[in-house]
């Protein structure tokens, strides 16, 4: 589809496009270093704080197959525009904003508009770029947005001593704004096959005939169980884990946070070329990172006294975030089990797998927190942390179903003389489910 395309042209498409979605995770972290301004600036404790960050997790998880939706039908685009826009105009809101529900509604349109960039840039990078190349641009992708998160700390910090929360906010929100005026220009769509888009079907059956596919709902457990625990400890609990949980030092605790972007960063473009050369790797390296990544917590929550070395927490942190880059096979899936037509609304499908179990364990974790309040040497946030370890349990399980599900489709699809997106080979584990039908 993507083969008579002018290499330079779509390079230059998914560079405004990839720049739009670096603003979009800046935006998302923007609370971050602000957050003890917001504090005084809104009049509120800690709990009332942390719903900024569930109520902006929480749409992003919502949005996403309307997302889908919304991009199968009018392009990426359009979309991608409206998002710099509400980008934009939910950093001007939240800069203008002196009451705790003004803040609120800045963060949900802000959040609103985070929500339709990655699905918007996946959709972007399977009509221009060949299948080969889709897993690379796709991490590379992911990879540069994650510089955004970098850009939300010491630079912003500085920005917000320097200028005050007003003049900062107002400066990013401007900024933003003014670059819809690019992505509007150069962000251009490429028609499936044929020419003309495919009219599309009814909502809930979009929405039905991408959730039927094996591959989408592999995709979503895939997305689910990978991204949840870098996003939870990014988020709102890594430095709390690390300072009163492990007994890490507050300067050092800031330092091993940084491990969750750049782990992102350097694994991206290392996961996206392998699973792009040996695309049958790549649920296998999905297992294997569930695995290390079950052993990372094993260590950490059973360390005699509960305050391991440094070094091993720093580790630790560090799978955590490759669970990002890995997270990116999901999206690989949805684009190879998927008609074009129907990829946007699959993607959003799989992408709310990652952001649903995100915001799922931010509240987990601080339930467990008050019910487990005054135990000693940080053994609260260990038994906390235990909710993490349980959606992981949950997402692998669920991941292994459908992976062979998808995988009895791949073989019946050879034995029909039909083109498969892979070619497997068979293991004795295959036999069993080749006999069962896979549901609907």
């Amino acid at each position: 589809m993507a083969a008579d395309r002018p290499e330079s042209r779509a390079w230059w498409i998914w560079s405004a496009a990839v720049i739009a979605y670096l603003a979009a995770v800046f935006h998302r972290g923007s609370l971050g270093v602000a957050g003890t301004q917001a504090l005084d600036r809104f009049d509120v404790g800690p709990a009332a704080l942390s719903a900024f960050t569930v109520l902006q997790v929480g749409i992003y998880a919502g949005m996403q197959i309307p997302t889908g939706l919304l991009v199968d039908r009018f392009g990426s685009r359009r979309v991608i525009t409206v998002a710099v826009v509400l980008l934009g105009t939910g950093q001007v809101l939240f800069a203008v904003a002196d009451t705790y529900a003004m803040g609120l509604a800045a963060r949900a349109v802000l959040g609103l508009g985070d929500a339709l960039i990655w699905v918007s840039i996946l959709r972007l990078v399977a009509s221009h770029f060949s299948a080969r190349r889709y897993a690379l641009v796709a991490t590379v992708s992911s990879a540069l947005g994650a510089l955004g998160g970098v850009a939300a700390t010491f630079p912003l910090a500085m920005a917000l001593q320097n200028l005050g929360w007003t003049a900062t906010f107002l400066l990013v929100g401007a900024l933003t704004l003014g670059y819809a005026a690019v992505t509007g220009t150069v962000v251009r769509d490429a028609a499936p096959a044929g020419g003309q888009p495919r009219r599309s079907a009814p909502v809930l059956q979009q929405v039905r005939n991408a959730w039927s596919v094996p591959g989408t709902r592999l995709a979503f457990w895939t997305h689910f169980c990978t991204l949840f625990a870098s996003g939870a400890l990014t988020l709102l609990w890594g430095f709390p884990y690390l300072v009163n949980g492990l007994g890490v030092p507050a300067s050092t605790a800031s330092v091993v946070l940084s491990l969750l972007i750049i782990g992102q960063v350097v694994g991206g473009p290392v996961v996206g070329a392998l699973i792009g050369r040996r695309p049958e790797w790549r649920m296998w390296i999905v297992m294997g990172y569930l695995v290390v990544n079950a052993l990372s917590w094993v260590v950490l929550l059973a360390w005699p006294q509960g305050h391991p070395p440094i070094a091993v927490i720093a580790a630790a942190f560090f799978v955590f975030a490759l669970g990002g880059p890995v997270s990116s096979v999901a999206m690989v899936l949805v684009r190879d089990f998927n008609p074009v037509h129907q990829a946007g609304t699959a993607t959003g499908l799989a992408n709310a797998g990652g952001h649903s179990a995100t915001a799922l364990g931010v509240l987990c974790v601080g339930l467990v927190l008050d019910l487990a309040q005054g135990m000693p040497n940080g053994a609260d946030y260990r038994v906390a942390m235990l909710a993490l370890v349980g959606l992981l349990l949950l997402g692998a399980s669920r991941t292994v179903v459908w992976w062979r599900r998808a995988r009895a489709e791949v073989f019946a699809a050879e034995a029909r003389g039909e083109g498969v997106p892979v070619v497997l080979t068979r293991h004795r584990w295959d036999l069993r489910i080749q006999r069962q039908a896979v549901p609907a």
